[in-house]
């Protein structure tokens, strides 16, 4: 690590008064001085290194308070990613392609982060379609929380036969004649979708550690530093830990992770959670990856996944003493715990068992929170402050608005999630992404949504008394979101002492118009004050190359986040301190987009 460098010359949002600065020294991985350009080049030595900002904008690192980065780190590599691509056509070229080159018995995996609405033509891939573009290799294509559409060779690989049954909380739909269309439906819930995704080939462990990083390097690229790990359906700890603790061992990590140890075994929830209060120690690790706590599955029966396609989940009358036996150990252990919520009716209820628990186990200073909590009351929500918790939200609406509004109304939309009255009435809030199954993985697209209160494919929700100015988003994304690690005052700021976590971005946040935010992402990104990631005008200072994916894999033709040439950009070619600026590989505009956790994985 260098003992001194400075970048100066550029718009620094510190997240503190002054809000913006001129430069910053960074030594020894933290922040030691913030001020003007002449006073912070003053301290510059024979052997200092001194970075130009040209002006750009620099934000602290992001930090998504719910990411599933280690499951999705493992997979990231084999999967073909629709998140941003704007039209059908294009995702079924896609598919076809890597159909083509995927080798048996790998299938080709579209796991999430898109949905219909932000495609061209509105609407979703038949299974006419996907069989045509895919006629031999198996294909699985995951929507949300609600279906998987399988292509024939997929069900074959799977097994999926006229004899097969429906499993419990799941549909495979079947034709006049009994036969499996290769459509399976989550009704009510998503296990389905994710036993069945869990049938598929896995990479080995060589190219698992490879794929972690390539999706650690994706997030640099899109500004994030940082993540608070959710856990999920089938990453048992600590089996499913060792990629990530190798690569910790290894010295890199490029992404900051907290995880935390969700469940896997229903009605032995209680079983795990002993187990591992008694066989780790909270917060072992370090500040690039530490244990958080647990959650955010604490007991099935406490499972109120969202998929607005279908009613609200009607929970089981053993869910109030189940949770009670795992708070109360939970609490009594001092482990922080987060808890999957998505309804008022549920959060109700959870609520109770809390406050029950708190009288004989107090919570204060424990740093528990609910994940999500959509359509909670401001009733609730004082309740939620009074035990000393808080919410992390995520963009879920934004990827399941149109669904909600359908169901729900337009008025039930308008604040749902309540983010500004979550801050009005005093609760910590962290923002996210809940990625990489029922949301894309881009904080841009989550910090669009938190200011502009539209969906993907452009439907406004929210009015303006439910959005967020652009440095209270922000503020939620580093700041915010450091509190549900109890890291708060470490990271979330570049102010002196601080982390020195930063991302300099393609384009003036604060400036540019709320259309374009969705279109950033980071030219120079900087943890602990080493560079993970540079491009664009810092292409020079960029990190040596990652080990290469396979060359089969869809990652190593199209890449993670749908990305489109400068050239195609137009309008977003950024004028800062008398020089031109043009962000490369920006997203089209309005034009081509045609705008006008389930209980068992998460």
């Amino acid at each position: 690590m260098r003992n001194l460098r400075i970048f100066h010359n550029g718009k620094i949002a510190t997240n503190s008064k002054p809000y913006f600065a001129e430069a910053m020294a960074v030594e020894n991985g933290k922040i030691s001085s913030v001020g003007r350009n002449s006073e912070i080049l003053r301290l510059k030595k024979p052997d200092t290194e001194t970075i130009d900002l040209r002006g750009q904008t620099v934000i602290p690192g992001l930090n998504d308070s719910h990411l599933h980065i280690i499951r999705g780190g493992l997979h990231y590599n084999l999967e073909l990613r629709w998140d941003g691509v704007p039209s059908l056509a294009d995702a079924l070229r896609m598919l076809k392609e890597q159909a083509a080159r995927t080798p048996a018995p790998q299938w080709v995996r579209v796991v999430g982060g898109w949905n219909e609405f932000q495609f061209a033509e509105r609407r979703m891939p038949t299974l006419d379609e996907i069989n045509a573009v895919a006629p031999e290799t198996p294909v699985f294509v995951l929507h949300l929380y609600d279906r998987a559409f399988l292509n024939a060779a997929a069900l074959r690989a799977v097994g999926y036969t006229k004899d097969s049954p429906n499993p419990p909380g799941g549909e495979i739909q079947r034709d006049k004649q009994g036969n499996p269309t290769g459509m399976l439906i989550a009704r009510p819930n998503a296990g389905i979708l994710y036993s069945t995704l869990a049938k598929g080939p896995l990479l080995s462990f060589e190219d698992q550690l490879v794929s972690t990083r390539h999706f650690m390097r994706e997030m640099n690229r899109l500004g994030v530093t940082s993540a608070i790990d959710a856990g999920g359906g089938f990453q048992n700890y600590p089996d499913d830990y060792g990629v990530i603790t190798e690569l910790h061992d290894r010295n890199q990590m490029t992404v900051r992770v907290a995880y935390n140890l969700f469940t896997q075994r229903p009605k032995h929830e209680l079983e795990d959670f002993k187990r591992w209060t008694g066989s780790t120690i909270l917060h072992q690790g370090d500040s690039t990856l530490r244990l958080n706590g647990a959650g955010e599955m604490l007991v099935f029966s406490a499972a109120d996944f969202e998929d607005f396609l279908e009613p609200r989940p009607d929970l089981g009358g053993v869910l109030e003493g189940e949770l009670d036996a795992v708070i109360r150990h939970l609490a009594a252990a001092r482990w922080p715990f987060r808890l999957h919520a998505t309804y008022n009716e549920s959060i109700e209820r959870f609520l109770n068992v809390f406050e029950k628990v708190n009288r004989d186990i107090p919570f204060k200073g424990l740093h528990w929170f609910f994940d999500h909590a959509e359509t909670i009351s401001d009733r609730n929500i004082e309740r939620v402050v009074a035990l000393g918790g808080g919410i992390a939200v995520q963009h879920r609406m934004a990827y399941q608005g149109e669904y909600f509004v359908n169901r729900y109304g337009a008025d039930a939309a308008r604040k749902t999630p309540p983010v500004r009255r979550m801050l009005d009435l005093g609760c910590p809030v962290g923002a996210g992404t809940d990625a990489t199954r029922v949301a894309s993985f881009n904080p841009f697209v989550s910090l669009y949504w938190l200011v502009t209160g539209k969906t993907v494919g452009g439907l406004e929700l929210y009015p303006e008394n439910n959005r967020l100015t652009r440095e209270e988003a922000l503020r939620l994304y580093t700041q915010g979101s450091s509190w549900f690690s109890t890291e708060d005052g470490a990271k979330g700021g570049l102010s002196e002492g601080q982390m020195a976590d930063f991302a300099v971005l393609t384009n003036d946040f604060f400036k540019i118009p709320a259309e374009e935010i969705k279109y950033l992402e980071s030219q120079l990104t900087v943890v602990g004050g080493e560079i993970v990631h540079a491009s664009h005008d810092f292409q020079s200072l960029a990190p040596p190359p990652l080990p290469a994916a396979l060359d089969w894999a869809p990652t190593a033709h199209y890449g993670g986040y749908h990305q489109v040439e400068a050239a195609t950009a137009g309008s977003l070619i950024h004028r800062c301190e008398g020089h031109s600026h043009v962000p490369g590989r920006h997203k089209l505009g309005e034009a081509i987009w045609g705008l006008g956790c389930d209980c068992f994985a998460f």
